[in-house]
């Protein structure tokens, strides 16, 4: 069973449901979570879910070895569920192929540094785009630039505003994320 490490860094709803998704199979399971933000909601998620949740710092994960040394011991995959940082080299590293990341867009539209969340749903309204979706893909040392595994599209309507486009982008999101993760799981691993 491969052990999967998720980063967060806000309310936790793609980190709760990869969580409970891999608890019913034999593929992974989610070792822990790992958090920058102490007052995000995925702690309380995972208390919920009996998941350990730790918070690190930027020191912690920029200058030192502590979150390396973290997944070094606890990860044979690392998933980024609407985490918000860059990733270090020295994790990337470490982790070749095997760090995934979920983004709001159809990439290459939207992405990069600051393109995340509403910013998203913003710019793809005022583009007036006929439809949009999610893009799962590996982490490389450029923000939103590595392989794409797998997107997924919805329609949108003239009068659908950033919210709707973002609870569109979260049906999505709930519905494919585990799914894939656990198809590149066993794809590497067959």
């Amino acid at each position: 069973m491969k052990r999967i490490v998720v980063f967060a860094s806000g309310s936790g709803t793609n980190a709760e449901n990869i969580i409970r998704f891999f608890n019913h199979t034999k593929t992974a399971k989610v070792t822990q979570v790992l958090c920058n933000n102490e007052h995000a909601k995925v702690f309380e998620r995972c208390k919920r879910l009996n998941t350990r949740c730790l918070h690190f710092n930027k020191n912690d994960f920029t200058a030192s070895e502590k979150v390396l040394n973290i997944l070094k011991e606890e990860a044979d995959y690392i998933v980024l569920a609407g985490f918000l940082w860059k990733i270090p080299q020295n994790i990337i590293d470490a982790f070749p192929n095997k760090i995934i990341n979920i983004h709001p867009a159809l990439l290459p539209k939207y992405g990069g540094k600051g393109m995340y969340g509403m910013n998203v749903h913003n710019a793809v309204k005022e583009n007036k785009e006929t439809e949009t979706g999610i893009t799962i893909h590996y982490v490389n040392a450029n923000y939103d630039e590595g392989t794409i595994i797998f997107q997924a599209k919805t329609a949108l309507l003239e009068d659908d505003t950033p919210e709707i486009i973002a609870e569109k982008i979260h049906i999505l999101e709930q519905r494919y994320f585990p799914r894939i993760i656990e198809d590149v799981i066993l794809e590497v691993n067959e």
